[in-house]
C-alpha cells in the first residue's frame, strides 16, 4: 500500500465511529446489564463465571453520571483541549466485587471439517499471527475458572511458542523461509499430520523506518483492579526503553473525558514519555468514541510517510456490542487501515472482557491482538517482541494447498477456524488477510488420511457417484502443492512463492521436538474445545506428549504449557469424577 501523508480533517466514517461507540465503550466502567430475554437476536456469546459466586445487584441512580473534565493539561505540545465526554445513560446490572468474576464476550466458530480430496482438493486461508487466546485462557485457568470453548483459538496457541524454523535466505530477499514436516497423528496412528511453518525475517531494530505511534489508554475505573491499567502501565515504560530518536510517541486517554495526554514527541524524550505514561489513574464513566477520534487525529498529526503509523489501544473494555455493529467497526477499522494508520489491541483483566471484538479489529487494522494476563507477558509483547509488534515484512499472507488426490484421501485444518477464505480470493488482491511482523513465526496443522487407510467419508454406494483418481499419472510422491501470496509494504500487488509438498513420513517418535510439542499444543487446544476429533486422546496424553518434546533446550514457555495443561486436566478430571492426573516427567 502507499503510504501517503493525510489530511487532519476527519473523514465520514471516523465522525460515524464515534457516534457508533459512544455508548458501546461507555460498558467498560459501568456494570453489566441484564441480558433482555425477548430479545432473539443472534450476538456475540457471554461466558460468565463467578468463583465465589461474589457478584452483588447494584442500581445505578436515575440521574445520569457526570464527571467534570479533567483539567491536567497536557504534558507537551499544543495539545487539543480536553473534551467533555456526552452523559451516559443510566444502566442496571451486576458489579463484580473482585476481580475474580469472568465475563468474556466470544464469537462462536465452527471447526473445519473433516474433507475428500476427490471432492474439495483445494484449502485456503488468511495467516494469523495473534496470540491473545492462549494468554487469555491461561489466566483463567491460573484463577481456576472454567474456559468457554469459544475463547480457544488454536493457532493462536501454536503461534505462541518458537519453533526452530530456518530462517530466510538473504540473498534471495524473500521476506520468510517455508519448513514443513510430516509424522504419524498421536491422536490417530493411521492418520499423518502436516505440519507448515513460516519464519519471517527479522531486521535489526535500527533498520526499521520511524514510527509514528499513539498509545490510546483506557483509564476508565473499571481498569483499576491489579491485572488492567497496572499491567498496562509496566509494560509501556518498559517499551518506552527501546524507542529511537526518530520514533514519535503520542498518549491518548479516555474515560469520563477524552485527553491527549502527551502530544506527539520524539521518541528519545524518555523522561517526558515515562511521566506521561506513570501519570495514568483509572476512575469515571467511559467517552470511548471520543478517545478513538483523539488517537486517530494525533496519528493523522505525526504521519511519517513510508514509516509505522500504528495505534496501541490498551483496554479491558467489553464494548458490548451486537454482531452486525462488530461488522461495521471492522469496516472502519479498515478503512482507517488503507489510509495508513494500523491498529493493534492490548487487552487486560477479566472483569469484563470482548475478546471478539478485540481479535477481530486487531485482525482488520493489519494489527496484532495481545491479551497481557502478567507483567511478563507484558515485558514479552512490547519489550521482547519489539520489532514484531511494531514493523511488517509481509502483508495479505494467504496460503493454499492444493492436495494430491492420488496420495491424500482426506484432511482437515486444525484451527484457523475464522480465516478461511474462498478458493478464488487467494488470487484477488483487494480480499484482506493477515500481515507478518517481523520475526514472527506462523505454524499451520492439517491432518491427513493417506490412501490405503480409513476416512471418515463412506464410500459411495453406487459407481456412478464414486470419484475417479488417476493414480498413474505424474506427481505420485507429492502429497500437494503449497502456494503462498503476498505484498511487500509497499506494494499494491502481490507475489507468489509455491513449492511441491514432498518428504517421507517420520515415525512419531523420531520426529523434531518442536513438531511433536506442537501436535501437544494442538491437542491442548482441541481437548478445551471439546473437539470430537481427539478420540481416547485425552489429558494425560497430551501431557506425557508435552514431557517428552521439550528439546535438548527447553524454554520456560514449555515447561509453563505443561503447568497449564496440569490444571486443565484437573478440571476435566474433577468435572467427570476420574482419577488425578499422574505424568511422569
Amino acid at each position: 500500500m502507499d503510504l501517503q501523508p493525510a489530511p487532519t480533517a476527519l473523514p465520514p466514517h471516523t465522525r460515524w465511529l464515534c457516534a457508533a461507540l459512544a455508548a458501546a465503550l461507555t460498558a467498560c466502567s459501568a456494570p453489566r446489564p441484564e441480558p433482555d430475554s425477548s430479545d432473539s437476536a443472534p450476538a456475540p456469546r457471554v461466558e460468565a463465571r463467578a468463583a465465589d459466586a461474589s457478584m452483588v445487584r447494584r442500581s445505578e441512580p436515575a440521574e445520569s453520571l457526570r464527571e467534570a473534565p479533567s483539567k491536567r493539561a497536557s504534558l507537551a505540545g499544543a495539545a487539543p483541549a480536553v473534551q467533555a465526554a456526552p452523559e451516559p445513560a443510566p444502566l442496571q446490572g451486576y458489579l463484580p466485587q473482585d476481580a475474580a468474576y469472568t465475563g468474556i464476550t466470544t464469537r462462536s466458530t465452527t471447526p473445519h471439517p473433516v474433507k475428500r480430496v476427490a471432492a474439495e482438493p483445494v484449502s485456503t486461508f488468511s495467516i494469523d499471527v495473534d496470540t491473545g487466546s492462549y494468554s487469555s485462557v491461561r489466566g483463567l485457568l491460573r484463577r481456576d475458572q472454567a474456559v468457554p470453548h469459544d475463547a480457544v483459538r488454536v493457532e493462536e496457541m501454536l503461534n505462541y511458542f518458537g519453533y526452530d524454523y530456518p530462517r530466510p535466505d538473504a540473498v534471495r530477499g524473500l521476506p520468510f523461509a517455508v519448513h514443513t514436516e510430516l509424522s504419524v497423528s498421536p491422536w490417530n496412528r493411521s492418520n499423518h499430520v502436516l505440519k507448515i511453518g513460516i519464519q519471517a525475517a527479522d531486521p535489526a531494530k535500527d533498520t526499521l523506518p520511524p514510527a509514528n505511534l499513539v498509545f490510546l489508554v483506557d483509564v476508565s475505573g473499571s481498569m483499576g483492579i491489579a491485572q488492567s491499567l497496572p499491567l498496562v502501565k509496566e509494560a509501556l515504560l518498559g517499551f518506552v526503553d527501546l524507542l529511537r530518536e526518530s520514533d514519535r510517541v503520542s498518549v491518548v486517554t479516555y474515560s469520563g473525558a477524552t485527553q491527549v495526554l502527551l502530544a506527539s514527541v520524539p521518541g528519545d524524550r524518555k523522561d517526558l514519555i515515562r511521566r506521561a505514561i506513570s501519570s495514568l489513574q483509572a476512575g469515571g464513566s467511559t467517552a470511548g468514541a471520543s478517545g478513538l477520534r483523539l488517537a486517530y487525529e494525533q496519528a493523522r498529526r505525526g504521519f511519517v510517510a513510508g514509516g509505522i503509523n500504528r495505534i496501541l489501544l490498551a483496554t479491558d473494555g467489553d464494548f458490548n456490542v451486537g454482531v452486525t455493529d462488530i461488522d461495521q467497526l471492522k469496516e472502519i477499522v479498515a478503512a482507517e487501515r488503507k489510509a495508513g494508520v494500523g491498529l493493534s489491541t492490548l487487552g487486560v483483566g477479566h472483569a469484563s472482557y470482548n475478546d471478539a471484538l478485540m481479535e477481530q479489529i486487531a485482525d482488520v487494522g493489519d494489527g496484532k491482538y495481545s491479551f497481557l494476563d502478567s507483567a511478563a507477558e507484558g515485558r514479552k509483547v512490547l519489550v521482547d517482541e519489539f520489532t514484531s509488534t511494531l514493523a511488517t515484512v509481509a502483508r495479505d499472507v494467504k496460503l493454499q494447498v492444493e492436495f494430491n488426490p492420488a496420495v491424500v484421501k482426506e484432511y482437515r485444518l486444525i484451527g484457523y477456524d475464522n480465516r478461511q477464505l474462498a478458493r478464488e480470493d487467494f488470487n484477488n488482491d483487494q480480499v484482506d488477510a493477515g500481515d507478518v511482523g517481523a520475526g514472527h513465526r506462523v505454524t499451520a496443522l492439517y491432518e491427513l488420511t493417506l490412501h490405503g487407510q480409513r476416512g471418515l467419508h463412506d464410500d459411495e454406494r453406487y459407481p456412478a457417484n464414486r470419484p475417479r483418481v488417476d493414480t498413474a499419472k505424474g506427481h505420485g510422491d507429492e502429497l500437494g502443492y503449497l502456494k503462498i501470496r503476498y505484498k511487500t509494504p509497499e506494494e499494491k500487488h502481490s507475489r507468489l512463492i509455491e513449492q511441491a509438498l514432498t518428504g517421507t513420513v517420520t515415525p512419531l517418535p523420531e520426529a523434531s521436538p518442536d513438531f511433536r510439542f506442537a501436535m501437544a499444543v494442538a491437542a491442548y487446544g482441541q481437548l478445551l474445545q471439546g473437539s470430537p476429533h481427539l478420540r481416547d486422546f485425552g489429558w494425560d496424553e497430551t501431557l506425557q506428549l508435552a514431557a517428552d518434546s521439550l528439546g535438548p533446550r527447553p524454554d520456560g514457555e514449555r515447561h509453563e504449557f505443561i503447568e497449564l495443561a496440569r490444571r486443565a486436566a484437573r478440571r476435566a478430571h474433577q468435572a467427570s469424577d476420574a482419577a488425578p492426573v499422574a505424568i511422569s516427567r
